[in-house]
């Protein structure tokens, strides 16, 4: 078997297979950053937590909702209770992609304290309700398919936490400072 000669390359040449393989490192790198210190690379994160406090029912809910890779079906149940219609006792699905906003917002901010719920799932006969009594809910709400949650935390202010959530891009984005809560969903992304 014949093996080809080593090719000299002068400064700053490189062939097709050293950009492969320099793309492969760094994006390894990237994905993996504890590979390049020679430790082994869990899943990364490997595990999400909320903790929610419903203003309305005075339950309180710390869960890790999503763990090595997959969502929590036992804690997505729980948040899907905590979060539903007061009113009625109506329960839907709370969009995933929702409850993921809430912990890149703690993350954004670095904080992992509770979430006061003022509003999270709504039945239409209570969203409808609340477009008599005000003019500023939508008729097509985001909160009657589990895709929005008004809420505050305590210990940080509302301006703080809509900055996050701007910043983040996950949806629409709604600041009450009067109502003492900030809107988010998973809806475009638009602010109000």
């Amino acid at each position: 078997m014949r093996s080809e000669p080593k090719r000299k390359l002068s400064a700053g040449t490189l062939t097709r297979r050293d950009l492969l393989k320099t793309g492969m490192l760094a994006l390894g790198g990237f994905l993996c950053p504890q590979a390049l210190m020679g430790s082994m690379c869990p899943t990364l994160p490997y595990e999400k937590s909320l903790s929610f406090y419903n203003l309305h029912t005075g339950e309180k809910l710390k869960t890790v909702y999503w763990s090595d890779g997959m969502y929590v079906l036992e804690a997505l149940s729980d948040i899907n209770q905590i979060l539903r219609d007061f009113r009625t006792g109506d329960i839907k699905p709370i969009d995933t992609g929702l409850l993921d906003l809430l912990h890149s917002i703690h993350g954004l901010i670095g904080s992992r304290g509770i979430l006061h719920v003022v509003s999270g799932y709504r039945s239409p006969e209570t969203n409808a309700l609340l477009r008599e009594n005000d003019g500023g809910v939508a008729a097509k709400s985001l909160h009657i398919e589990g895709k929005a949650v008004d809420f505050r935390l305590p210990g940080c202010s509302l301006k703080t936490l809509h900055k996050a959530a701007v910043r983040l891009q996950g949806g629409g984005v709604g600041y009450y400072p009067a109502l003492g809560f900030v809107h988010v969903d998973v809806g475009r992304v638009r602010y109000w």
